[in-house]
């Protein structure tokens, strides 16, 4: 199989440089002023001496249009790298972006910014980028295998640029992101570390374009929730700069969630209404009429009476145990006689395997609604995901052809890295391993988990307000264990109402079906313009 460049396979940079602390708000120069449409700020970056040990920053800006809407929307695309650098400012970091952003605003104040990367950790944001609010998308297989080149990529009608300027980020290790000078990829690979380069980042793309009073915007997927939670906490309260909104798209939080642990049964109980979701799309069990109202009735089941159940351990009784595989079997589709033999616990891989054995099929692990053939029919893990073998190819073809070709990066012949090349990855936040997780000290270490980030972001800022992107047929983050985490915050009520849920009959990445890819952009435009406070 080809090295795996998943948009999100779950499982940079140190502090901002002293140079730039001069023009931080309240401790010496102001921020820049938006520049006037007849004056628009210059991209300086080729006129940026290269620091000892760092290349040069580049830049290559071209000129586009693109009609919405039967609207026309001229826009400026630049494809750029920017030096980051250590405490003593010495370069450590080359990180590349592409900005959009729209011509005639004369007044930035007016006009919103949204930050938009993938996750991984270690995928870059070209899935994002030429699957979903890019002005370029790329045409895949509904739910199947993208035939080889030529590929088709067409103007996104569905890009955000109506609503909001964008700049697609590539964390240090991804796309053509490197580290330089004395840095190695343990400045930037940990949830903190990552945090703190993309921190250092923003506030100098703020910075240099004049964007400080821009309304302002996080977005995305998988890991990148993970590092949307830690990083608006960061540039809130160490940057003084709050956030407008933050777009979590298959979000994960809470990584104990995803784990399959020994001795803990919540992973069953939350991954259970999206087995349930993925039996009855492959017709291992009815298809229910209203699929919404069906997935609430697992829910339901799963957190009451499965829960309760497993809970009981071996003690369980034996007439309780049968009722049990007898639901379980008609919500999954898999024989109670499996069933029994797996303890009533059946993790992903599992799963995947067991729906479609029988067809010599295994179902996706990033969405389900994709199935390739099986290697092994005796296999209880999976060997591959069909869903990024489908894509994988598709994706890389199309973000070298349009950043080379039509943006005029120049890359030359250096390697885009999709995704992949940013191991080993330091889970480990602090001392207690859970990042504000109460008592219990720094003896025992537990799964990541960034709700507490969130949280304390939200505490901090109560205008900030969050909307999550979920998959019904996502198996990586499935969107019960998103729902219990947002449930598990422990924030008042009135901070949680901050917090909103969108679905989709989809999976991980739920703009590769089409219907959804149009639902995905009208929730998202409708979510920065409620919260962007200007006028329309």
């Amino acid at each position: 199989m080809r090295p795996s460049i998943t948009a999100t396979s779950l499982i940079a940079l140190l502090t901002v440089a002293a140079t730039a602390q001069a023009q931080r708000p309240g401790r010496g120069q102001p921020p820049a002023q938006p520049a006037s449409a007849e004056q628009p700020a210059r991209d300086t970056s080729r006129m940026r001496p290269a620091m000892d040990g760092a290349p040069r920053e580049e830049s290559s800006v071209t000129e586009h249009t693109i009609r919405i809407n039967g609207q026309t929307i001229a826009y400026k695309a630049t494809a750029a790298t920017m030096n980051l650098t250590n405490d003593s400012g010495a370069p450590i970091g080359s990180l590349y972006y592409t900005a959009y952003t729209k011509n005639g605003i004369s007044d930035l104040s007016q006009r919103p910014i949204s930050f938009i990367y993938n996750g991984g950790p270690g995928s870059a944001s070209m899935w994002l980028h030429m699957g979903a609010y890019g002005p370029k998308r790329i045409v895949t297989t509904e739910a199947g295998f993208t035939p080889p080149a030529p590929y088709q990529i067409v103007d996104n009608e569905n890009t955000l640029l109506d609503a909001t300027d964008m700049v697609f980020i590539d964390p240090i290790g991804t796309g053509f992101s490197k580290p330089v000078g004395k840095g190695t990829g343990r400045d930037f690979w940990g949830v903190d570390e990552d945090a703190r380069s993309i921190t250092q980042f923003i506030y100098q793309y703020v910075s240099r374009n004049g964007r400080w009073n821009s309304p302002k915007f996080l977005i995305g997927e998988s890991y990148g929730t993970t590092r949307s939670a830690v990083l608006v906490n960061r540039l809130q309260q160490q940057e003084n700069m709050d956030f407008n909104g933050v777009v979590l798209m298959s979000s994960v939080l809470d990584f104990e969630t995803l784990e399959f642990a020994p001795g803990h049964d919540i992973s069953y109980v939350l991954y259970l209404p999206s087995y349930a979701a993925t039996a009855a799309y492959h017709h291992a069990t009815p298809t229910p009429a209203n699929l919404p109202a069906f997935l609430d009735t697992v829910r339901t089941w799963a957190m009451g009476p499965y829960a309760a159940e497993l809970a009981k351990g071996s003690s369980l009784p034996a007439a309780e145990r049968a009722a049990v595989l007898r639901q379980l079997s008609a919500y999954t589709g898999l024989s109670q006689e499996y069933l029994d033999r797996a303890n009533l616990r059946v993790s992903l891989g599992q799963f995947s395997e067991e729906l479609s054995r029988s067809q010599g099929m295994v179902s996706g692990r990033l969405d389900s609604r994709f199935q390739g053939p099986e290697f092994d029919l005796l296999s209880e893990g999976m060997e591959y995901d069909p869903q990024s073998e489908a894509i994988s190819s598709a994706f890389m073809t199309a973000i070298n052809s349009y950043l080379r070709d039509e943006l005029k990066f120049p890359a030359g012949d250096e390697r885009y890295v999709g995704g992949g090349a940013v191991q080993p990855w330091d889970w480990n936040r602090l001392p207690q391993g859970r990042r504000g997780g109460g008592g219990g000290g720094g003896f025992f270490r537990g799964a990541t988990y960034v709700g507490s980030d969130l949280a304390n972001a939200l505490v901090s800022n109560p205008n900030l307000k969050v909307e999550i992107e979920n998959g019904y047929y996502d198996m990586a983050t499935p969107f019960f264990a998103t729902e219990y985490t947002m449930d598990h915050l422990g924030v008042n009520p009135t901070l949680r109402s901050n917090i909103t849920l969108k679905y989709y009959e989809a999976g991980h990445m739920m703009y590769l079906h089409v219907p959804d890819l149009a639902k995905l952009k009208a929730n998202v435009v409708a979510f920065i313009q409620a919260n962007s406070h200007v006028s329309q």
